[in-house]
C-alpha cells in the first residue's frame, strides 16, 4: 500500500471530521482494490475511477459515522457495500446488516467482509419490502435508494420508536420534505462538503416516533 495514498485518505476524512488510523485507511483502499476487480467482471457499480471511488463511495459513506446510534445497524440497498462496509470498519463494536436484492452484489459484500476481516458485517439477499427482523434496528441508513417517504416505508418493519434513518442525499430535497411520512420526525439536515466532490450532498436525519409499522401508510407486518 502507498504511504501517501493513506496519508491522503486520512487528511481527507479528517475534513469531515472523520478521524481515521492508517491501519483503517489501509483497509478502506483495498476495499476498493477488491471492488475494481470485482467491477471488471461483475459490473457492480458504475463509478469506475479511483478518484471518484474515494469521493463517492469511502468518503460520502464515512460523512454519516457521527449519526449513527445504537449497536444494530441496516444498510437498506447496500450496492456494493456502501455505506455500510466503510461505517462498519470505522465502528466494529456495532452489528451492521447490509441488504440488498442483487445477488452478484452481496456476494461481493460477503467477499469484500471477509477479506477485510469484519465480523461484524452480515450480508443479507432479500428484498427490503419483505425483511421482517426478529429485533428492530437502532439506525436504518440509505444512500441513493428512494424518496423520503419511500425510504420510510421501507425502513418501518425494521424499526421501533427511537430509530433513526440516514437518508444520504444529493441538493436538500425540498419537495421530500414537505410530505413527511406518518410516524417519523425530522430531526436535521446537515450539509455535507465531500473533499474532492463538487456536487451538492447532504444528510437527512428522521426518528421513529412509534412503530411505524403500526401507522397508517406503513408497509404491512405480514
Amino acid at each position: 500500500m502507498i504511504a501517501s495514498a493513506v496519508a491522503d485518505l486520512c487528511a481527507r476524512a479528517q475534513l469531515l471530521g472523520v478521524p481515521l488510523h492508517a491501519a483503517q485507511a489501509e483497509k478502506l483502499l483495498r476495499l476498493l482494490d477488491e471492488l475494481e476487480q470485482w467491477n471488471r467482471a461483475y459490473n457492480l457499480t458504475a463509478i469506475d475511477t479511483r478518484e471518484a471511488m474515494i469521493t463517492q463511495h469511502l468518503l460520502d459513506s464515512l460523512a454519516g459515522s457521527g449519526e449513527l446510534r445504537g449497536a444494530r445497524i441496516a444498510d437498506l440497498g447496500t450496492g456494493a457495500g456502501f455505506p455500510g462496509l466503510p461505517l462498519a470498519l470505522l465502528h466494529p463494536q456495532r452489528e451492521f446488516t447490509l441488504i440488498d436484492s442483487t445477488a452478484k452484489k452481496i456476494r461481493f459484500v460477503a467477499h469484500a467482509a471477509r477479506a477485510l476481516g469484519l465480523r461484524n458485517v452480515h450480508p443479507l439477499h432479500v428484498r427490503a419490502e419483505t425483511l421482517r427482523p426478529e429485533r428492530p434496528f437502532d439506525t436504518v441508513v440509505a444512500r441513493a435508494v428512494a424518496t423520503l417517504a419511500e425510504l420510510a416505508a421501507l425502513a418501518a418493519p425494521l424499526s421501533a420508536a427511537g430509530t433513526r434513518l440516514l437518508a444520504y442525499k444529493g441538493r436538500r430535497p425540498e419537495a421530500e420534505l414537505a410530505a413527511l411520512p406518518v410516524g417519523w420526525r425530522l430531526l436535521g439536515i446537515r450539509p455535507l462538503r465531500i473533499p474532492g466532490l463538487e456536487a451538492e450532498r447532504c444528510l437527512v436525519t428522521l426518528m421513529a416516533q412509534e412503530r411505524p409499522a403500526d401507522v397508517p401508510g406503513a408497509l404491512p407486518a405480514g
